[in-house]
């Protein structure tokens, strides 16, 4: 979409969200092309407004109202006041972003508050492709993909880098009450989820439900470099980046055993800036037959929705050079 649709104050206002919310977020868009790059801050502001939201009413019955009520003025023909509300109906108007996108992600910042554990993968699927695979699916309408099996690895992308927060996260998440591995996985191993949420600690066992969890991950990361393939050019870099970096946290994991409650795995400025290298390089073990493995079951509807004609086309743009300037290397790891 053109710079030239956004009011710049409205702009301003979501970079500030972006940049309150998220340093590496803020670096990591610098690599986009500028037709793209502030429509993905308006993208970003919009999710933190809404998670944010989502945490002030708690997990109360009408928690989706207010949000709901957001969207009606968002996707309605009244005006609108808000600056991150006007910003993104304008984003979602240029891009085609059906208004079930953006709804399926509330829904899963809902599944957050409420405390909704899955009991099997299908399940902690279904969490991951709301919480984060709409992300990706407003961000590949942004940048033109309208091909449904590009928005398939898309999805796949979003479920692997969530999935692998979730085995990031194990230890954090029990601490707060809350538990996204697959229940029936815990159950299979011996473990009791409300046991061990009672006392959280690792044990072998535990280690390898955070290993299937990986597996699946890495399953679904080799999947979506087909769809990070056929991106426009210039879109690329950025998008293998996050996938490059997130895959890592996988690798750290394993090398700390799979311990992933006495400590938080991240991965280490000189690999990050290793991976943000790679990411500029065409990938040798591509395998374009993966661009038509079938969609996930749990994000076949928001695909639909997302390209309703079949197959669509991908625009692309003129390729980026991407430096190494010293400060966006700096910011992208705050």
């Amino acid at each position: 979409m053109g710079e030239a649709e956004l009011r710049a104050e409205d702009v301003a206002a979501c970079r500030r969200i972006l940049k309150r919310g998220s340093g590496s977020f803020t670096a990591a868009s610098r690599l986009l092309p500028r037709r793209v790059r502030d429509g993905a801050a308006v993208i970003y502001a919009f999710c933190r407004m809404a998670d944010d939201a989502i945490d002030a009413a708690g997990a109360e019955p009408d928690a989706l109202d207010g949000l709901r009520r957001r969207l009606d003025r968002i996707y309605g023909s009244a005006p609108v006041v808000d600056p991150v509300e006007r910003a993104f109906a304008t984003v979602a108007r240029a891009c085609g972003i059906p208004r079930a996108i953006p709804e399926a992600l509330l829904e899963g910042f809902l599944w957050d508050v409420e405390g909704r554990r899955c009991s099997t993968l299908a399940e902690t699927r279904a969490y991951c492709v709301r919480v984060a695979s709409a992300v990706g699916l407003m961000m590949s309408l942004l940048m033109g993909v309208r091909d449904r099996r590009a928005l398939a690895r898309a999805c796949d992308l979003g479920v692997a880098m969530q999935l692998t927060n979730i085995a990031r996260d194990v230890g954090e998440d029990a601490r707060a009450g809350r538990v996204y591995l697959p229940l029936e996985w815990l159950r299979e191993v011996g473990i009791d989820p409300e046991s061990w949420l009672a006392a959280p600690r690792f044990t072998p066992e535990l280690g390898t439900v955070v290993l299937r969890l990986l597996v699946e991950a890495d399953r679904l990361y080799a999947l979506s470099d087909a769809g990070i393939a056929v991106l426009p050019p210039d879109c690329r870099a950025a998008i293998r980046a996050a996938r490059l970096i997130y895959a890592e946290i996988g690798s750290v994991i394993r090398a700390r055993g799979l311990d992933s409650v006495s400590s938080r795995a991240a991965s280490s400025t000189w690999r990050k800036l290793r991976l943000l290298q790679a990411a500029r390089r065409e990938p040798r073990s591509s395998r374009p037959q993966d661009l038509d493995h079938p969609a996930l079951d749990e994000a076949r509807a928001l695909i639909a929705l997302a390209a309703p004609d079949e197959p669509g086309c991908m625009s692309e743009g003129p390729a980026l050079e991407l430096g190494c300037d010293a400060r966006l290397l700096a910011s992208f790891f705050n």
